[in-house]
């Protein structure tokens, strides 16, 4: 059955199935038939709405403004950490970066370069460094925040394939964070550079940022900004939102050797909720 569901992730037009996806996803009318995918989205996968500012499905006026809605004020507080949980999830994995090769799952791995689009430059940076790579499921809250403050430096957004994300194609699609499109953001930190990758995934109908806006699906080309050459400095303090997903995906978070350490309780696997203790300064 896994290789059957394999084989359908290489043979379906992966990009015009997501992008169809996206068109429905922002339609307002009719507004029965939106109220009741949302209604049946939210039954099936457990979404908890006493989390949102306004629980009553109905008065969301898409399937998107649904999905990415913001949180009641107080329902993630923060932590006092130096690192705090981006998002919430599950860990996929999380551990070392060894000899600039990144853990996806059992027999499978893919480097740093290629992660962050060939950066030539930047990879060496996380060599000998950690990696955490945090799922966002379909119920959970699909905003990512900061997880310490950071100046923000540069972005890429790198086309690619859309597989889904999920435990089995982790194990069966080799390099799979490195080949789905993706937005890279780099940012520099109390803990040194860090690099926060947004990857994309079937149906994920777009990746949004704070201060950009929607960046994918944009050109089918690679979109690289310098930051630091724009005269507004874009500065987030720690748990302030900085990005969002339409539609579910994940979010890997680099740091350099002799960083910062992940707190024992992370193992893959193991949930995470946006705001709770990630790890520490080394």
């Amino acid at each position: 059955m896994d290789k059957f569901f394999i084989f359908l992730q290489h043979i379906v037009p992966q990009h015009l199935l997501s992008r169809c996806v996206g068109w429905l996803a922002r339609l307002e009318h009719p507004a029965w038939l939106k109220n009741r995918v949302i209604r049946i989205f939210i039954r099936h996968f457990g979404v908890n709405m006493a989390e949102a500012p306004d629980p009553d499905s109905a008065n969301y006026p898409c399937f998107n403004a649904f999905f990415t809605r913001a949180l009641r004020e107080g329902a993630r507080p923060l932590a006092q950490a130096d690192i705090l949980c981006p998002a919430d999830g599950a860990t996929s994995q999380l551990g070392d970066i060894e000899q600039g090769r990144i853990f996806q799952a059992k027999g499978q791995s893919f480097s740093a370069w290629e992660l962050l689009g060939g950066d030539t430059e930047r990879a060496p940076l996380y060599d000998g460094g950690r990696f955490a790579t945090i799922y966002l499921s379909p119920r959970d809250y699909h905003r990512v925040h900061m997880p310490l403050a950071g100046r923000l430096t540069a972005t890429r957004y790198i086309p690619g394939d859309l597989f889904s994300v999920n435990q089995v194609t982790a194990q069966n699609v080799p390099r799979l964070f490195a080949r789905n499109e993706r937005l890279v953001c780099h940012f520099d930190t109390e803990a040194g550079p860090m690099a926060m990758v947004l990857v994309g995934a079937m149906i994920v109908a777009g990746i949004e940022t704070v201060w950009a806006g929607q960046v994918a699906p944009p050109p089918r080309e690679p979109v690289e900004v310098d930051y630091l050459q724009l005269p507004e400095p874009v500065s987030l303090e720690q748990g302030a939102e900085m990005g969002r997903f339409m539609l579910g995906s994940t979010v890997i978070l680099l740091f350099p050797r002799d960083s910062v350490c992940w707190d024992e309780a992370y193992l893959p696997g193991t949930f995470t909720r946006l705001g709770e203790k990630l790890g520490s300064f080394v």
